[in-house]
């Protein structure tokens, strides 16, 4: 069977040299979309299990040892509950210092807050990728669309006929660089909506999960009135560690 003049083949093996740099650039876009949108999947696959786990396992421990283990490691909701555990020691064994004169609470409050927020800029990462290849893909394609025109047109001016034979190549190099141009921004675009989304949840879960720690370390219960003897043995381990 003998190839397809209008396919990819011959699109690269009649194809210039800006036209196969097109191509080359689409294909890379969409490569480094696609390892954003798996990556960034999976990462949030495992920040769902980790949000799961400090929404009932950590606060069904007995200490806050035990708390924290059950997070795990490799996730922003165990740095965000060692970060506020270090901010509580370190307050109460540098009372009177200059830089300590904020309350416990306001120092908790500040650790927590910084370490939700260096959790947000790891959920942002590779974001702008896919934003970026969603909105410039198709006029990458729509250049390789107007070259191929151009080709067209090129082909009927040295002919001096406009014959199907004569300008079905080129055009068809116009359609197929359009077609790789919408088939690496269309995922890319629905790949950037979903992670925004999947990131505002986790985001949220964080707040959450930060503000009960707050409620702990000061408090000694979790914020959540329906928190349980969990929150009363990881009570016993703070003050214990005061």
């Amino acid at each position: 069977m003998e190839a397809s003049p209008y396919g990819l083949v011959s699109l690269w093996q009649q194809g210039d040299l800006v036209t196969k740099g097109v191509a080359v650039l689409l294909v890379i876009m969409s490569i480094a979309s696609w390892y954003v949108i798996v990556t960034k999947a999976l990462q949030l696959f495992s920040y769902g299990r980790a949000g799961r786990a400090a929404g009932h396992e950590f606060w069904d421990a007995t200490s806050l040892d035990e708390g924290l283990t059950t997070l795990g490691k490799g996730n922003p909701f165990a740095e965000i509950a060692r970060a506020g555990v270090v901010a509580m020691h370190h307050h109460t064994a540098h009372k009177g210092h200059l830089h300590d004169q904020l309350s416990v609470s306001d120092w908790i409050t500040l650790s927590l807050r910084q370490a939700i927020d260096e959790a947000s800029a790891k959920l942002q990462t590779g974001m702008a990728v896919l934003a970026s290849v969603g909105s410039t893909a198709p006029f990458v394609g729509l250049f390789g669309t107007v070259w191929g025109i151009l080709h067209a047109l090129v082909s009927i001016g040295t002919s001096g006929q406009a014959s199907i034979d004569k300008v079905a190549g080129p055009v068809g190099e116009a359609l197929i660089m359009t077609a790789l141009g919408l088939a690496v921004a269309i995922p890319a675009t629905f790949g950037y909506n979903a992670l925004v989304r999947g990131n505002k949840t986790t985001l949220a879960k964080l707040n959450k999960f930060g503000f009960d720690l707050h409620a702990l370390f000061l408090t000694g219960a979790r914020a959540d009135s329906s928190a349980t003897q969990g929150a009363n043995g990881a009570k016993l381990a703070v003050v214990g560690g005061e």
